[in-house]
């Protein structure tokens, strides 16, 4: 069963489809190729289940977990992972985040939200390569989108 989430002035928004998970994909896959980096791609949608995920056949096995993990980290407090990594830091805001929730959280750069007309839809997360590298290819990404 699919829902649409409705904004604040009551218009529906379409979710995250695969269509729209394999789009995210093949374009963070195609910003890595053109860079020369192996990597692993997660799409998770609204409600943090998995909707795409792809591993090159040369990138390091914890790529899928970084990839996930970041992906996950983006979706629960609907920003860049890269505009969280100093939050976590002694003395910043989410200094005990990481370590207070079952499911783990990763503070590395490489993991976006993903909206349509405002509204978080999802989130895609990149593992393998630098953490900057993993943020563009994901950033990049969001392009392939129609929003």
């Amino acid at each position: 069963m699919t829902t649409t989430a409705t904004t604040a002035a009551g218009t529906a928004v379409a979710p995250l489809t695969i269509q729209d998970a394999e789009a995210l994909v093949a374009a963070a896959r195609q910003a890595a190729e053109a860079a020369g980096v192996t990597v692993a791609i997660t799409v998770l949608d609204a409600g943090g289940h998995l909707l795409a995920f792809r591993r090159d056949d040369r990138a390091v096995l914890i790529a899928g977990e970084t990839s996930t993990r970041k992906a996950y980290t983006a979706l629960q407090l609907n920003a860049p992972t890269a505009d969280l990594v100093d939050a976590v830091q002694p003395g910043g805001l989410f200094h005990t985040l990481p370590t207070a929730l079952d499911r783990p959280l990763l503070f590395i750069a490489g993991g976006v939200p993903v909206h349509r007309e405002g509204r978080l839809i999802g989130a895609i997360g990149v593992g393998g390569g630098a953490p900057e590298q993993d943020h563009g290819f994901a950033a990049a990404a969001l392009g392939a989108l129609d929003n």
